[in-house]
């Protein structure tokens, strides 16, 4: 499977508007971070995870030209509100795109994209299958195994694909969760800056959360323009990194 970071940063991006820190006006690319979203390609599909804002430009930045199914995490914006875009992905196919998401989300998608569901409307808009997520299933003959865990007091959606598991805007992973992330290859997991945070991991609690799971690589998202990306990583341990737009990693599924 081949993973493609399209995005890694916090809900407000970075570079941060009206901003000039060292991050926001570095010069160096993996200090610039779209919002959160990641691109699975798997045996000739395409998945894409999440749907945020950015998406369009992600789209045309990594050239992904079509995709099979999404994947959402969670409502909010900046993993969601890019959903009318995927209807560039709708023209060329004879069945509606399947978007699979927990029943929250699902709701939302139904208020925020109402028009996507109504026969009389135009047809270019997105034409969108919603799949509600109750337990483990398969997408794209990928076998997904979703885990609740806390964005605040809010549950969100981490997924886990073979030794591979993606789980963002968490600051809480429940002992269940926690017992089906062992043994993994690679984790991506939260973490937003150094400073706590009420519903996003810190540095500090992510690397707790990576010392008991002992995943062989961890790659961190959901980056605020606290973090430099060089200089955090000379302080992260060995097998810890953070992510960076367009960061793509080659797993064999185990």
């Amino acid at each position: 499977m081949k993973v493609t970071f399209l995005g890694t940063g916090t809900s407000i991006g970075v570079p941060r508007i009206g901003c000039y820190c060292p991050v926001c006006a570095s010069d160096d690319p993996k200090n610039k971070r779209l919002r959160c979203a990641l691109h699975l390609a798997h045996q000739g599909r395409s998945i894409l995870v999440d749907a945020g804002p950015d998406l369009r430009t992600q789209a045309l930045r990594y050239r992904i030209d079509r995709v099979d199914c999404v994947l959402l995490t969670h409502g909010h914006a900046d993993h969601l509100h890019g959903l009318d875009d995927v209807r560039s992905y709708c023209f060329d196919r004879d069945q509606p795109l399947p978007c699979y998401a927990d029943p929250h989300t699902i709701a939302r998608i139904e208020r925020v994209f109402d028009y996507a569901f109504d026969k009389d409307a135009p047809s270019a808009t997105p034409q969108l299958t919603l799949r509600p997520i109750a337990g483990p299933f398969t997408a794209c003959g990928l076998a997904i195994e979703p885990l609740t865990i806390y964005h605040g007091r809010a549950p969100v959606l981490a997924f886990r694909i073979g030794n591979f598991a993606y789980a963002t805007d968490t600051n809480y992973i429940p002992e269940a969760a926690m017992a089906r992330l062992h043994g993994l290859e690679v984790l991506v997991l939260d973490a937003l800056r150094h400073k706590e945070h009420p519903t996003h991991f810190n540095v500090e609690q992510a690397l707790a959360v990576v010392a008991e799971l002992r995943p062989a690589r961890t790659y961190l998202t959901h980056i605020a323009h606290d973090l430099d990306h060089h200089q955090t990583n000379a302080e992260l341990p060995p097998s810890v990194e953070l992510a960076y737009d367009g960061l793509v990693l080659e797993l064999e599924l185990k």
